[in-house]
């Protein structure tokens, strides 16, 4: 049998709810002893298996209260304090016990009084047996439901904090009136600091409080007609910049008592989006490779014609017989032409390597090297843009097993990002580093950022913001990262920088 923090046995829930027990704790309170002793006959007779105790004024009752009680019978008039005074206390030491108040001379305005003060019942001296018998026995009933709703919302709060769902509950202001643990956790807070907190301004991005304002609304029309309500939503703590966004597939409920309580059930479906966005660029990746690979002699060889062709007019241009003004206006812009149709080459050959399915190698790289490389090999480029390298790299160690050529183009390709987005100088960090059974390279620059609206965005390819990008180098980044195993994730606070960390296996 369960126990009440009162150390009370409590009937087990599988007991019908309005059966009243005659077991039970019973504090009589009464400086007439001989009063004392009939009620404990009356009580014993009528129903057996009390437990009886007594006190004859307010101190001692409140010493026997702190044991806890099922039922208080209280006369009106102690020696040291009125019973109606005593109710207070009584329901202070014991808050799940009833309290009867016993008088031989009651008003109106003293009955009143004491069911204000929250008296269960006022009987009357004398009164019969059956009748003091009739209300214990109801007391006890109401105490027992008492104790069984209690230990059911003990249970309920027990299942809310160990179930790996998110779990919230707002009031008719949409006010967070419960979140579990794990929801509290997911946005960097604790329950009790969670609670009053207006939900949707602190959690919710602002494109994303529309369509949960109003399905919270629909849940509460729709109160009593079973029309549950499903919203995605992200769920970030909006206090603290930050990119990293969880997104939760809301489920809406309400509940009728209290009136207008909104329950939310969550489940993060982060991962489950990026692997559908995943498989939904491969798969277009995978359409695109077979036209690319198609057209790429195609188009490859009127390039190399165009070059040609551009390479001799160059040299012609030296032997025409004109002003050297009119020969240095038409270099330039065999210039300018020659210019585009590299960059055209550039694009095509970044496009067939995004497009192209090939296998990559598996040798140990040392990053480290690796990435001094890299540097070695942006320097000047770095200088020239009044930028200043930061590197936090270590000598030995951190040894990955994948292609090196491969993960030497996703560290240039983020690291010229990093140098172009820094067009009035700043700083680039470097860092390379263990983190578990990878190895971590963590790229920071000092530019603008990345506005938060296109932040999901910069993966996918032809996505760019630069005036002259082809919008693929981050889709090569993450193909070839994707292809080694690893993961690659971008932070960003717009007008505060931007930070590349990329994490690859050690596959030891």
């Amino acid at each position: 049998m369960n126990k009440s923090p009162s150390g009370f046995p409590v009937p087990p829930l599988s007991m019908p709810l309005g059966v009243a027990v005659a077991r039970g704790r019973v504090l009589i309170v009464d400086d007439n002893a001989e009063l004392v002793e009939a009620l404990r006959g009356v009580l014993a007779s009528g129903l057996p298996g009390l437990h009886i105790e007594s006190a004859a004024n307010g101190v001692a009752a409140l010493d026997i209260a702190k044991k806890g009680f099922d039922v208080a019978i209280v006369d009106v008039k102690l020696p040291d304090v009125s019973g109606i005074d005593l109710i207070r206390p009584l329901h202070a030491a014991s808050p799940l016990g009833e309290v009867l108040l016993l008088t031989g001379c009651a008003s109106v305005d003293a009955a009143l009084g004491a069911l204000r003060s929250g008296a269960f019942a006022f009987v009357l001296k004398s009164f019969r047996p059956e009748e003091l018998i009739s209300l214990v026995e109801q007391a006890i009933g109401k105490v027992q439901l008492k104790r069984e709703r209690e230990e059911l919302e003990r249970r309920y709060r027990d299942l809310v904090e160990v179930t790996d769902v998110l779990v919230f509950a707002l009031d008719g202001e949409d006010r967070v009136a419960l979140m579990n643990r794990k929801a509290a956790s997911m946005v960097h807070t604790v329950p009790e600091h969670a609670l009053g907190r207006p939900f949707l301004e602190a959690w919710l991005p602002p494109e994303d409080r529309s369509g949960l304002r109003a399905a919270i609304a629909g849940t509460r029309a729709g109160l009593g007609h079973h029309r549950p309500h499903d919203v995605e939503t992200g769920f970030v703590d909006q206090s603290v910049p930050s990119t990293s966004r969880r997104r939760v597939r809301w489920h809406l409920s309400c509940s009728p008592e209290p009136a207008g309580l909104v329950y939310g059930i969550g489940i993060d479906i982060t991962e489950r989006r990026a692997l559908e966005k995943r498989a939904a660029d491969a798969e277009a990746l995978s359409a695109m490779g077979e036209l690319a690979m198609n057209l790429a002699h195609e188009i490859r060889n009127p390039l190399n014609a165009a070059v040609l062709q551009l390479h001799l007019l160059n040299r012609n241009l030296d032997r025409l017989e004109a002003e050297a003004s009119t020969r240095a206006a038409l270099k330039d812009r065999v210039r300018i032409v020659g210019d585009e149709v590299g960059r055209l080459n550039r694009l095509l050959t970044e496009f067939l390597e995004l497009a192209r399915p090939r296998g990559i190698a598996r040798e140990p790289v040392h990053i480290p090297r690796l990435i001094d490389e890299v540097l070695d090999l942006e320097a000047e480029s770095a200088t020239g843009r009044g930028i200043a390298i930061l590197r936090h790299i270590p000598d030995d160690g951190c040894v990955a097993i994948g292609d090196r050529e491969k993960l030497k183009q996703v560290a240039i390709n983020i690291v010229v990002n990093a140098l172009e987005a820094m067009k009035h100088g700043g700083v680039l960090t470097v860092t390379v580093r263990h983190a578990g059974e990878s190895v971590v390279l963590v790229v920071d620059d000092t530019g603008p950022g990345i506005d938060a609206a296109v932040l999901t965005s910069v993966f996918d390819p032809f996505f760019t913001t630069k005036e002259a990008g082809t919008g693929l180098g981050l889709s090569i980044v993450r193909k070839i990262v994707d292809q080694h195993g690893g993961d690659v994730i971008i932070d960003s606070v717009q007008g505060r920088g931007a930070r590349v960390t990329v994490s690859i296996p050690m596959g030891r």
